[in-house]
């Protein structure tokens, strides 16, 4: 069974780069003409995408296959006042970012803002919802990058989990396919449980990603054993490996806050109950303050606790 690790956004490791600059609505706003605006917009937006390319070269050095893309890419590309059309410009730039994803067997995702939500009763909340997934969409097709995907929480539990799951289901009938066939849907820790969400996923087709400490946090004493089979199984058709989130309780048990680090004795216990019960390669978002630093303190504090493990690379485990 193989296992790669991943991180979220930002390559600490890295002094001063960032792919997540942006421009404030009210900074934008007060530029005195649209010509000076566009050309701000550009700016930044150049320099996030020469950041992304740093990380991504940072992760191929030191063989780090799996990376969460920030959010905050393309500044105010999402706003409805403003809405620019980025890719009249930046088209080629992406598709060179998608050749070095390609070439060097990175694994790309993404997971959209909170303020997304696929199962709102406010028909402008999902109208927005839709345009500012079918941007993110955007960016992988201009990469050229048909694994991209997008990890979305179901959102709400207004009227009722069931009003609220149904509800899900018939908005998501509206969505475009360019958007469906990239969504993976997440158990949240506060509404929705793995078991309900592995219910959904079922029923309409998509792919789950466990998110371990979300499944501490919030469950009806389901246990995972019974759940972790089927949760592969919603990736059957997929051509990336299942994919689980981890993190740790930032203070005590079932802190929903994430911590700096990984506890490695938990998440060698769940290497081993995923081997016990499912034995398939799969790969893992470290979901952690310190991002790309936690990866390696994992690996090496791995390395200490169990030697039996074959470790591939700097970020792939074999058990």
């Amino acid at each position: 069974m193989k296992v790669r690790l991943g991180y979220v956004a930002i390559a600490l490791n890295l002094e001063k780069v960032t792919s997540s600059s942006t421009v404030t609505f009210k900074r934008y706003i007060n530029i005195n003409s649209e010509e000076e605006r566009l050309k701000k917009l550009k700016i930044v937006t150049y320099s996030n995408i020469k950041a992304l390319e740093q990380i991504l070269n940072y992760n191929i050095e030191n063989n780090l296959h799996f990376y969460r893309l920030t959010s905050n890419l393309i500044p105010l590309a999402t706003h409805p006042d403003v809405m620019w059309d980025f890719r009249k410009y930046f088209k080629y730039d992406f598709k060179y970012i998608g050749k070095i994803i390609k070439e060097n067997n990175i694994r790309i995702d993404a997971h959209p803002d909170q303020f997304n939500v696929i199962n709102s009763d406010k028909e402008n909340v999902v109208k927005n919802t839709i345009r500012n997934l079918n941007i993110q969409v955007d960016i992988f097709e201009d990469m050229n990058y048909e694994d991209g995907k997008m990890v979305i929480h179901i959102g709400g539990a207004r009227g009722g989990k069931e009003q609220s799951i149904k509800r899900f289901i018939d908005n998501l009938e509206k969505f475009p396919s360019r958007i469906k066939n990239r969504l993976i849907l997440e158990n949240d820790d506060k509404s929705f449980t793995a078991k309900e969400v592995l219910e959904i996923c079922e029923e309409t087709n998509l792919p789950m990603v466990l998110d371990v400490h979300h499944y501490n946090c919030n469950n009806e004493g389901e246990d995972l054993k019974d759940l972790l089979g089927r949760i592969f199984d919603t990736w059957k058709n997929e051509s990336l490996p299942p994919k689980i989130h981890f993190s740790s309780p930032r203070e005590f048990e079932n802190d929903r806050k994430h911590s700096d680090y990984i506890d490695v004795d938990a998440f060698i216990e769940f290497l081993e109950f995923v081997k016990q019960n499912v034995d398939k390669d799969f790969d893992v978002m470290i979901e952690a303050k310190q991002k790309d630093l936690t990866l390696i303190k994992l690996v090496n504090d791995l390395k200490e606790k169990r030697k039996d493990f074959r470790y591939i690379d700097e970020s792939t485990i074999e058990i």
